[in-house]
Parts: C-alpha cells; sequence; structure tokens
C-alpha cells in the first residue's frame, strides 16, 4: 500500500549577492528601480513539497507515490528520481511549460529577493487521485490552486483519509474554502503563521478546528510543534541539531514523519517526535533533499533523542 503525495516538484535556483541590497538599492529612487546584482555564488537544489515530502518518507521505510505535474525542464529532476527508485507514474509532463520553480538571492545579512514561477503546477488538476492504486493514505500538499481543491474532494469521495497541508498555497483561499478543506480532510498541518492565517480566514480557533479533524499539527521550529487530537493538547519539544545550516525543507520532512506515523498506526507523541527528529536531521544540509540516512541510523537518532526505538 502507498500514501499518495499530492504537491509540488520543483527546482530552487539559490544565488548568493556578496555584500546587502541595502548599499545598492536607494530608497528615495525606489519608483524608478532599475540594479543588477552580480552573484558568483549560485546552486540549484530539487525541490517541491512532494518531491522533499516523499523524498523523506522513503527515506524513514515509507511507501511514497507521488502525483504532482512537471515541464519540459524535468529531465534532471526525473533522472534523479529513478535513481532514488521513487515511481513516476503519476509526474504528469505538461508540454510547453517549465516545472514550478523559486529564483532566491540572498544578501550577506540573509535577505532575499524571491521570484516563483508556478509554472506546470498550475496544470495539476489534469492529475486525478482515483488513477493511483493500491493507496492507503494521502496529503494535499501546496499545488495549482484547482488541483489542491479537486484532490482534496477526490481523497474524501475514495473514503482514502488525508492530510490537508496547505502550506505557502493557503493565502489562496478564503474562509469558506479553506473549512470545505478541513470537512473534507482527516489531518491538519501548519506552521505558526499559517496557523495564525488559518483562524484569521476561518473566524475560529486551533482548537475548534482541532475537533473536525483526528489530529491538527502546528510546527513551531525551534519552540517544537504541538498536536491537538481528542480534545487534548500535547507539546513536542524540538530535536536540537549540532548544525543548523539551511531550515529549507525541514516541514517537508517533519510531514513526512506525520505520514509515516499515521500509516504505521503509531500514537500522536511517537508521530510528533518523529516528524521533529526528521526536520532536525535535514536542517544540517542545504536544501531540502541533500540528507542521507538510513532507516537504521535514523531509529538510532530517535534512541539518541527520547530513549526508545520505533522503526
Amino acid at each position: 500500500m502507498y500514501t499518495l503525495i499530492c504537491g509540488s516538484i520543483a527546482y530552487d535556483t539559490i544565488m548568493v549577492f556578496h555584500d546587502h541590497f541595502k548599499n545598492h538599492i536607494l530608497p528615495e529612487n525606489i519608483h524608478i528601480l532599475n540594479v543588477a546584482f552580480l552573484v558568483p555564488d549560485m546552486r540549484r537544489e530539487f525541490g517541491g513539497c512532494a518531491g522533499n515530502i516523499a523524498y523523506n518518507l522513503q527515506m524513514i521505510g515509507g511507501s511514497p507515490l507521488i502525483m504532482a505535474t512537471v515541464g519540459d525542464d524535468h529531465q534532471p529532476y526525473g533522472h534523479r528520481l529513478k535513481k532514488l527508485n521513487l515511481i513516476q507514474t503519476h509526474i504528469r509532463h505538461v508540454e510547453n511549460t517549465f516545472s514550478a520553480q523559486a529564483f532566491i538571492m540572498t544578501d550577506l545579512a540573509d535577505n532575499q529577493i524571491t521570484a516563483f514561477h508556478p509554472g506546470a503546477m498550475n496544470f495539476s488538476h489534469q492529475n486525478h487521485v482515483d488513477d493511483a492504486k493500491d493507496i492507503e493514505l494521502g496529503i494535499v500538499a501546496p499545488d495549482g490552486r484547482d488541483g489542491m481543491i479537486q484532490h482534496a474532494s477526490e481523497f474524501y469521495e475514495s473514503g482514502i483519509p488525508f492530510i490537508f497541508d496547505p502550506g505557502q498555497g493557503l493565502p489562496m483561499f478564503n474562509g469558506e474554502e479553506l473549512l470545505n478543506f478541513i470537512n473534507k480532510a482527516d489531518y491538519i498541518t501548519v506552521n505558526d503563521y499559517e496557523g495564525q492565517l488559518l483562524q484569521e480566514r476561518t473566524g475560529r480557533t486551533l482548537k475548534e478546528l482541532a475537533k473536525l479533524v483526528k489530529g491538527l499539527v502546528v510546527t513551531k521550529g525551534s519552540q517544537g510543534s504541538v498536536i491537538f487530537y481528542s480534545g487534548k493538547q500535547i507539546e513536542i519539544p524540538c530535536v536540537q541539531s549540532d548544525v543548523q545550516v539551511d531550515p529549507t525543507g525541514c516541514g517537508d520532512a517533519y510531514r513526512a514523519g506525520l505520514l509515516y506515523g499515521i500509516a504505521n498506526e503509531m500514537d500522536w507523541q511517537n508521530t510528533g517526535q518523529l516528524g521533529s527528529l526528521m526536520g532536525a536531521l535535514k536542517i544540517a544540509e542545504r536544501g531540502g533533499q541533500n540528507h542521507n540516512f538510513s532507516s537504521d541510523e535514523i531509529d538510532q537518532h530517535y534512541f539518541e533523542a527520547f530513549g526508545s526505538r520505533i522503526l
């Protein structure tokens, strides 16, 4: 049985400007801005929520199945997925488009200027949940707006439990639309900021929203996470990493831990702790998919962090 991961496949191009933006942008002339930055350092990372979650879930020992749309530039990513033995059956090529991609320029003060091109992601509704077989669990992660709405409905109509993970796509939806997602979903996961926005848009508190699902998870970065379920609330500590290099993809790594725990009927304490550990293992490497551990190594790290075995 598989876990179907509906979300984006994307490239992240990161460039480093060896100075400060403030030294080259004149506030009084912002209305006629015309500036170029020399970026000697550049790297291209494999990313996208679906790609990152699947990468981490397989690392733990799960069985991910990606459902995403990609463009004419997908070949390098496709080659990588093949090497990783990640199934590409439900990754649809949309001709005459680019894959989703972010262009991120960072200065020496860690200020960022980002441009995001959704590309083929806007055609995610061309994929259908029913096309995938032997699915026991799913997740609707950030993707094209129409695709997210459609996939949530298809999971619900098929009776397949799923996580609603709006992520950076949350601002695309109004309160009524978000409640419609939640009423179909079995689980919700958001970060602290998204949790605040979710409350504002729906007009309901997290505790009220948690009553509509089996579990609601709020991640808080270095402050750990909180899980609401069955009228209860538990605090999950953050697993400290010796090296903190890049938080990109930590949320996706955490979500892989959630999916593994739910699929294997683990209790919420252990599920949350596994998610926390996965985020900590990821943060020590740049990019969303450059950390690499065997399931035995993950189990050992879990033992060192929490004093018990899990895998």
